[in-house]
Order: C-alpha cells, then sequence, then structure tokens
C-alpha cells in the first residue's frame, strides 16, 4: 500500500511517501507565511511532480495536525488532487498508546505510538521532539503514557535571543569547535547546543530516577541530528519519527 503522511508542525509540514512500513521520500513545506488551499494545491502538485509521484497510485492520506486553522485547508487542497478524503488521526484515534490526557498534542502522542511500535518491548522510551518546542514523552512497556515535558525549542530560544537584541548576529546551529568561545558567534553557538544538550541529558536523568528504568531515548525533530552525535544519553535519531507514528495510527482506519 501506497501512503502519504502529513504532519502539520507551527513551523513546517512535513510529507512522507511510505510504501507499506517503510518511508521512501520525505520532504517539508514552511508552514508560513499562510496560504490558501488553492495555493497549498498547487504548491502540493509540484512537489509531487519533483519527486514524481502520480496521485492516482496513493491509496491513503494520512493527516495529523497541532495546527486546527491549517487542517481544513490541507485536507480540501488533498482531497482536489487525490479526488478522496484524507484520514485525519489525532489524540482520540484508538491505538495501543494510552495517552491519559485530553490536552495531549497529535505530535506527542504520534511519538509514542511510533516509539511503542519500533524499539524495545522491555523497556520504558523516552522521545525527545526537537520542534518549535523541545518536547519530552515517556511510555512504559505496557503503552502508557507516563508523563510529558514541554520546553522552549532550540529555534524558537535562539531567534528570540537574536530578535531582542540589538547585536548579536543570526547563527548556524552547529557543534562549536570549544565549549567557551571568543567571538560572539560561537559564544551563542555554545550557548545553544551545549546547554539544550544540557537540558536534555539533565532530563534523561530525571526521567530515569522519578521512573525507576534506564529509558531507551529517541530523538526526532529538525534539529536532533545537531545533538545526538554529542551525548551517549541518546540511542536513536530519526527526523521522520513523528511521520511513522502518524502512519501506525491511520493506516488500519
Amino acid at each position: 500500500m501506497n501512503s502519504i503522511i502529513i504532519n502539520i508542525g507551527n513551523t513546517n509540514i512535513r510529507f512522507g511517501l511510505f510504501n507499506d512500513d517503510n518511508c521512501d521520500v520525505s520532504w517539508i513545506l514552511n508552514t508560513k507565511p499562510y496560504r490558501t488551499s488553492d495555493e497549498m494545491q498547487m504548491q502540493f502538485m509540484m512537489m509531487y511532480q519533483t519527486h514524481r509521484i502520480e496521485a492516482e497510485n496513493i491509496d491513503k492520506i494520512i493527516i495529523g495536525s497541532v495546527v486546527p486553522q491549517l487542517t481544513y485547508d490541507v485536507s480540501r487542497a488533498i482531497q482536489k488532487i487525490h479526488g478522496k478524503k484524507p484520514t485525519v488521526v489525532d489524540r482520540n484515534t484508538p491505538s495501543e498508546v494510552q495517552s491519559k490526557s485530553k490536552q495531549m498534542g497529535t505530535d506527542i502522542y504520534a511519538n509514542l505510538v511510533a516509539a511503542h511500535h519500533l524499539y524495545p518491548a522491555g523497556k520504558k522510551k523516552i522521545i525527545f521532539d526537537f520542534g518549535t518546542a523541545l518536547t519530552a514523552s515517556c511510555i512504559n512497556e505496557s503503552g502508557e503514557t507516563l508523563g510529558v515535558i514541554i520546553a522552549p525549542g532550540i529555534i524558537t530560544a535562539l531567534n528570540s535571543l537574536i530578535h531582542d537584541t540589538a547585536q548579536l548576529p543570526e547563527i548556524e546551529l552547529v557543534k562549536p569547535k570549544s565549549v567557551l568561545g571568543l567571538d560572539t558567534v560561537s559564544c551563542m553557538q555554545s550557548g545553544m547546543v551545549y546547554g539544550y544538550l544540557g537540558m536534555v541529558e539533565g532530563f534523561v536523568d530525571r526521567i530515569n530516577d522519578e521512573v525507576e528504568d534506564e529509558c531507551f531515548v529517541i530523538a526526532t525533530g529538525g534539529v536532533s541530528h545537531v545533538y545526538k552525535p554529542l551525548t551517549d544519553k541518546i540511542q536513536i535519531a530519526d527526523r521522520l519519527h513523528t511521520l511513522k507514528g502518524l502512519y501506525y495510527l491511520g493506516k488500519d482506519l
């Protein structure tokens, strides 16, 4: 079965082309500026052409969203392209995971679902999502949600730092040559990279203490690849992790 999976986030819309359980192709579009469903339809069709995707060859379209005002317009654009309604999943979609909260975001729920399906059955798991917000969600061996942490995202914090100061420049988020910088760019890079790394490692230690276990840790989101090589506390980095969770949520609906 060929499926298109769409994750609508606050910053980006990520698409994935799945052949059964495997994601063969993925791409990202910026969520802003706001576009009408007609503009989205044209943009989506252009991306289909770029990746040589024929709409008639797609059996299913699954959408997960944390931006309600975009859900309708994206769904409408997709329906025009494919001639059928997409399947929209959210925290109320049944799965083996017990969300335990009526406020849980679809992306967090999808992250938990993917972790439950894909990674060691005998261990508790933590999923860090490096998105507009930095979230850490924890699930036990049976699929019960143990809890979630939400903190400002790395790019969100960096943009705030740049925009609210007079002399700090925009920087590339990469590992600096040393922890202590001697120029503004390396100083900021150290603060953003090692500052957030310390937060992530601290969260892992505190969660492990609270659940009395050594959790298996997964990282996803746009800048997860920056942090995975810098610590042994993250076992897996997978930018497509949330898409995979949406796929598992919607494939049998």
